[in-house]
């Protein structure tokens, strides 16, 4: 399975109506409707706000809506594509902004299912892949050989503190935790307090 790394936007135009389709990481079902809302927010003119999403690490939970379009044109038609993908977490909300032309069922389902896959092309994804947390305090004479370590073991660092130590929280491939425990006990010969969670 892919995750997203970022949010995404793709737009396409079937008989004067606009499909903007909208790819955002979400990680819970209640993230689900965070993002419907926000698109809502964002597009208050807008026709019909349709989504689909797929969550979980086995891409097993969906949910979808036709938000006031005929049953099942919409929702189901961009979540099908959005199972077909390949990529989990991740809500994609279809704005609709009417052209004053009917596009008929069949013409709205692939106007939404075309829309995902618009979005799906210009989506920047990432394997999923187990991660923990973690917190690493040291000393400053252990930061440039730690940050080495850190690139090389492809960890994201989310948080720098200088103070009388230097305290750095990150993430890492929890495949890699052992990689970092011995990287931190072998620079750090006993000085490193590195605390983990998942």
């Amino acid at each position: 399975m892919l995750v997203p790394v970022e949010r995404a936007e793709a737009s396409i135009e079937v008989k004067k109506s606009k499909f903007i389709a909208i790819a955002i990481p979400t990680k819970t079902m209640e993230g689900v409707k965070e993002a419907v809302s926000e698109v809502r927010k964002e597009h208050p003119d807008a026709n019909h706000v349709v989504h689909a999403a797929v969550i979980g690490k086995a891409g097993t939970m969906y949910s979808s809506s036709d938000d006031r379009e005929p049953k099942n044109t919409a929702g189901r038609p961009a979540l099908e594509v959005l199972k077909g993908s390949g990529v989990t977490d991740v809500t994609v909300a279809v704005v609709r902004y009417f052209g004053g032309t009917l596009l008929g069922t069949g013409g709205l389902v692939k106007a939404y299912g075309d829309s995902v896959k618009e979005v799906l092309k210009v989506l920047r994804t990432e394997p999923l892949i187990e991660k923990a947390s973690f917190r690493i305090v040291m000393p400053y004479s252990a930061c440039t050989l730690m940050k080495r370590l850190f690139s090389s073991l492809e960890a994201t660092i989310e948080k720098e503190d200088f103070d009388i130590n230097v305290t750095v929280e990150g993430r890492i491939a929890a495949s890699r935790l052992p990689e970092l425990e011995k990287g931190a006990m072998d620079i750090g010969q006993g000085r490193i307090l590195l605390t983990l969670s998942t």
